[in-house]
């Protein structure tokens, strides 16, 4: 009977999967876009300014009191006494394994995480505050902080402040002529390092004009420190020993005040020598008092990953937030991120497993790392196991792009249960949303990880020079290419760039220049007046403002697009022009690249690229094709290799609708990967483009003969 037929439970969740997301299709053609935020009247140079919709005002501290990273920790501190704070694994063993050609990998087991309460970290940031007097280091002093990501770098970072010591920030990759330039140029007293650091700065000791005292955040310095060279005379000690230096003679708090100079952060350098970014502890608070309003729900349960550079903004940014909340912080490394990171033994686990986070930060390298690795175990498994996730896949894709023939209600349940919980895993399965930040994120990851992690990207944008974000994405905005609207403690203004044809009355949106605005804006460049000038102005409201070099629009909802870089941009030799970074990042969507550096000459009418292919995918292709070759390095060499990437890359440049001129031409395969390590890449991954150019100059020069 037809009434029996609809008292069936599959039947009517069938209709009820149909009729939800029709009826809120058909009710969304007549709904206006949500405004993200609003046009202001401000001052300094004529532009299109806008502000967050939520708020009048731009704000500058996240409490009432909380005006200092020293007030700010002291007071989350007292709050949340019990709670765990600082958590990191303990090191069961290090084996080193040999793989089929010859080379060497250091493989780790690591066991649980180990934690300290606030209160415990409050009072080891008091010892060493105490013991850093105690050992002589002079208020007027700064001291360097050079070591990877790890809780003593946060506690050493929290010490210092508390007696309104500077601190010099220096990247763990950074090499020795940029670290010796860092360490000169701010006269740096003391230095704080891991052991790994601790060897470098040794080897370098003659080109080190100002230390007088090392702080080994490992016990290992009571071997190291008789390795000195004769003619210097360093204090070398260790955390532990500095701690019970001060907890032996405890030191009156100096604190700091908002306008005092928390931080001279040294870039990493993507443009020849890093500049030092001086940061107040306004500056800080500022971005942590607009990133709290940005991420939904951000309360003391929430777990973080840390596992980024604290020496980059973005990292010490989302940490200072993290425990303004009263969140748990634990601590891992990008080669020991997942189960099937570089570093971790087979059958072990990693970080991520472990901690099984519920928020984490990202640079656009990471999740590509990310998508690579599920594509490829997905690939490997085959059969009816990858057709079911290219299925699953399509049908989710269709309905996250708006289709309400997409799977949506019990079908993406379905979905969930059936291919992705499994995908989640991989994240520990508790992350309930991402910010990605330091570089253009491509649609394609945007919508993989949107997909196959269930969870919501805030997409970022700012620099050192603003104190990290200016934009956020908001997580109910699911468009991709977008970076937000401002973050509520900024402004952003767009200005006329009129010599590369980008105006605020362009149509249908405002085009030009990216100038940011608020109390986020930073001091400057550390002795270097001239570059200060000219990329920080005043207004005469008093109102600082950074010029930042990218080119953006805003969308009618208010939320800002990067569309350019001013630096990257070649002018060809009939005229065209190529957005070197625009292109990279439409390319590296392909799954056969790695890494890509695209190199226009003005004297030439087309552009050529460097490219490191991603090993799997080209092998695959080669055995596929019946292509012979011994080893990685002499396929790369293969005039069909280089074929196949240019036919990959011109596929996917067609479909991120590149102009012909801006698809590279020629190739040249390079099998090495890019790392910090290298030199080639910054430590958020970003090309160094003339180290680059230098390094490869004749690969270059043979690609335009």
């Amino acid at each position: 009977m037809p009434g029996d037929l609809f008292r069936s439970p599959v039947i009517i969740a069938i209709v009820v999967a149909v009729l939800i997301p029709l009826v809120a299709t058909i009710f969304s053609y007549n709904k206006k876009p949500k405004l993200r935020s609003v046009e202001v009247k401000v001052g300094g140079e004529a532009g299109h300014t806008r502000r967050n919709h939520r708020f009048l005002s731009l704000i500058e501290t996240p409490w009432e009191g909380a005006n200092t990273l020293a007030a700010l920790f002291e007071q989350a501190c007292s709050k949340y006494p019990k709670r765990p704070l600082l958590g990191s694994r303990t090191l069961i063993k290090s084996e080193t394994e040999v793989s089929k050609d010859g080379k060497k990998f250091e493989k780790v087991t690591f066991g649980d995480y180990v934690w300290i309460t606030f209160d415990q970290a409050f009072q080891r940031a008091q010892n060493i505050a105490s013991g850093l007097v105690a050992l002589g280091h002079d208020k007027e002093e700064k001291i360097a902080i050079f070591a990877e990501t790890r809780p003593e770098w946060l506690i050493a970072l929290q010490a210092c402040f508390r007696q309104n010591f500077t601190v010099v920030t220096i990247y763990a990759s950074l090499g020795e002529e940029a670290l010796a330039h860092s360490l000169n140029e701010t006269e740096a007293t003391t230095v704080i390092c891991d052991v790994k650091q601790l060897q470098k700065i040794i080897g370098m000791s003659s080109h080190l004009k100002t230390v007088k005292r090392v702080v080994c955040m490992d016990e290992e310095n009571q071997r190291l420190d008789t390795n000195l060279p004769g003619n210097t005379n360093w204090n070398v000690s260790s955390f532990s020993q500095l701690e019970k230096l001060g907890r032996d003679t405890p030191s009156e708090p100096r604190l700091p005040a908002p306008e005092d100079l928390a931080v001279i952060m040294y870039t990493s350098g993507s443009t020849g020598m890093p500049k030092g970014v001086m940061i107040s502890h306004a500056n800080i608070v500022s971005t942590v008092a607009g990133v709290m309003t940005a991420v939904p729900e951000l309360n003391h349960n929430d777990v973080y990953i840390a596992y980024l550079p604290l020496a980059h903004i973005l990292e010490l940014a989302a940490e200072v937030t993290m425990l303004a909340v009263g969140a748990s912080i634990g601590y891992g490394s990008p080669l020991t991120l997942t189960d099937i990171s570089n570093k971790i033994k087979k059958g072990t686990k990693g970080d991520v497993s472990v901690l099984r986070p519920t928020l984490m930060t990202a640079v656009p390298a990471i999740l590509d790392r990310i998508r690579d690795g599920v594509r490829k175990t997905v690939d490997a498994k085959g059969g009816a196991a990858k057709k079911l996730f290219d299925l699953a896949y399509r049908r989710r894709l269709a309905a996250i792009e708006g289709s309400w023939f997409g799977a949506w209600g019990l079908e993406k349940l379905f979905w969930d249960a059936l291919v992705f919980k499994k995908i989640r895993g991989v994240l520990g399965g508790r992350v309930r949303g991402l910010l990605s930040g330091g570089a253009p994120l491509s649609a394609d990851t945007q919508r993989f990880i949107n997909i196959c992690f269930g969870i919501p990207i805030g997409q970022g944008y700012g620099l050192t020079e603003t104190c990290a974000g200016a934009t956020f994405s908001e997580w109910d905005d699911i468009s991709v290419g977008r970076v937000g609207p401002p973050v509520p403690h900024c402004y952003i203004k767009l200005v006329n760039w009129s010599s590369g044809g980008y105006l605020v009355t362009d149509k249908p949106m405002p085009r030009g220049e990216i100038v940011i605005g608020g109390p986020s804006v930073t001091l400057g460049y550390f002795k270097n007046q001239g570059k200060t000038d000219e990329d920080y102005k005043v207004d005469e409201r008093g109102m600082r403002w950074f010029y930042t070099g990218d080119i953006g629009q805003f969308h009618p909802d208010g939320c800002l697009e990067i569309v350019d870089r001013k630096k990257d941009i070649v002018k060809l030799q009939h005229g065209e022009y190529v957005s070197l970074g625009k292109v990279e990042a439409a390319l590296s969507v392909s799954p056969m690249v790695d890494s890509i550096m695209v190199h226009a000459d003005p004297f030439h009418s087309y552009c050529v690229a460097l490219v490191v292919p991603s090993q799997s995918y080209l092998e695959k292709w080669a055995k596929q094709s019946n292509v012979q070759y011994g080893n990685f390095g002499e396929l790369c060499k293969k005039k069909e290799a280089e074929k196949q990437i240019l036919q990959s890359m011109a596929q996917v440049g067609k479909e991120a609708k590149l102009e012909r001129v801006e698809i590279p031409a020629k190739v040249k395969l390079l099998p090495e990967a890019w790392t910090p390590e290298t030199g080639l890449v910054t430590a958020a991954l970003k090309l160094k483009r003339e180290n680059i150019r230098k390094t490869f100059a004749d690969e270059l020069k043979q690609l335009y003969e």
